[in-house]
């Protein structure tokens, strides 16, 4: 093997000296260009030679070959990357790949460099907003020819900006599992003031239901991650008049919380209170008792939007009601 001094980039000029053959032979090759009749074994020492130089073709230059790059980028929102999430990107790229398109993503760390930056840098096809970001932002993306899919949680109630992906339908799921044997409801409500567009929209769903079924509002507490926090929380249920007897937990990690703070006070659930989260994240079939959980369909989610990206691309209308969101209950011992 020749060999490339130094650090650059290995081009199309160096797998061309490497094999032997011409740049435009290159090019056939790596792109499957059709109609040219290139004997199998050049087309073996191509792919050969890229290899063993560690070739990447240019993204940039093959944007402007096919007028299009293949990248879509994600922007994630200000939320922790845990298991829900985590696999929701997952899924993500695994529906973008059967497009033949990649999905990467960008947090919106502290230290991350400002996004104008990476996606001009990435010339990406299409974004993909999975939170709110600056308008701006998307006016500068889409006059550069970038599509925009902004995958919007929150509550079908709001007129001006109605959600991609509608989170009541998971309160009222929640509501309706524990209103068969309970009459006041709690809403357990996360300590992270940036998950407040998730919860809100869950809580209001909760609502919903306590109202089409003419039983009290429901009682909503801050419950921290932790078990102090927690207990004070579940003192008040308990103390309030009629006492809450079932509590909607905004998530998996809120509703274990409530769990560890009724063990410290010596009652049980679903005895004392019954509790249901969401998420059916791997420790809620290991809680004490195993918790009871709403499942959301992450991987139809996932598609759904991969295909709202890809209407997008092909210049297709896209629909305007939410995404169908399948959901189901997990039930266990705590409600």
């Amino acid at each position: 093997m020749a060999g490339i001094p130094g650090r650059r980039r290995v081009t199309s000029t160096d797998v061309a000296r490497e094999a032997g053959v011409s740049r435009a032979t290159v090019s056939y090759v790596l792109n499957d260009t059709p109609h040219q009749k290139i004997p199998e074994a050049t087309r073996r020492r191509v792919w050969d030679a890229a290899a063993r130089l560690g070739y990447a073709p240019s993204a940039a230059a093959r944007s402007l070959r096919t007028g299009r790059s293949r990248i879509v980028l994600g922007l994630l929102p200000d939320w922790p990357i845990e298991h829900v999430l985590g696999r929701l990107v997952q899924q993500l790229t695994n529906a973008f790949a059967e497009h033949e398109l990649t999905f990467v993503v960008h947090s919106p760390a502290s230290f991350a460099r400002p996004l104008r930056e990476v996606w001009k840098a990435l010339t990406p096809a299409a974004v993909l907003a999975l939170g709110e970001f600056p308008e701006a932002e998307a006016g500068a993306m889409r006059a550069a020819g970038v599509e925009v899919v902004t995958a919007v949680h929150g509550s079908t109630r709001d007129p001006h900006r109605p959600p991609l992906v509608a989170e009541e339908p998971i309160g009222a799921a929640q509501a309706r599992h524990l209103v068969t044997a309970h009459r006041r409801l709690g809403y357990a409500y996360p300590d992270l003031g940036r998950l407040g567009i998730l919860a809100r929209a869950r809580l209001d769903g909760v609502r919903k239901v306590c109202a089409e079924l003419g039983i009290p509002e429901p009682d909503v507490r801050t419950v921290p991650v932790g078990p102090e926090g927690a207990v004070e929380a579940v003192r008040a249920w308990l103390d309030a008049d009629p006492p809450v007897t079932g509590i909607c937990a905004f998530n998996d990690e809120v509703a274990l919380a409530v769990l560890l703070a009724l063990r410290s006070l010596g009652l049980r659930a679903p005895q004392d209170l019954a509790v249901i989260g969401v998420d059916d994240i791997p420790g809620a079939a290991l809680a004490q008792p195993p918790l009871t959980t709403i499942v959301r369909d992450t991987d139809a989610v996932a598609r759904s939007l991969a295909r709202r990206v890809v209407d997008a691309l092909d210049g297709r209308q896209a629909a305007a009601e939410p995404l169908q969101d399948p959901l189901r209950v997990q039930v266990r011992v705590s409600a």
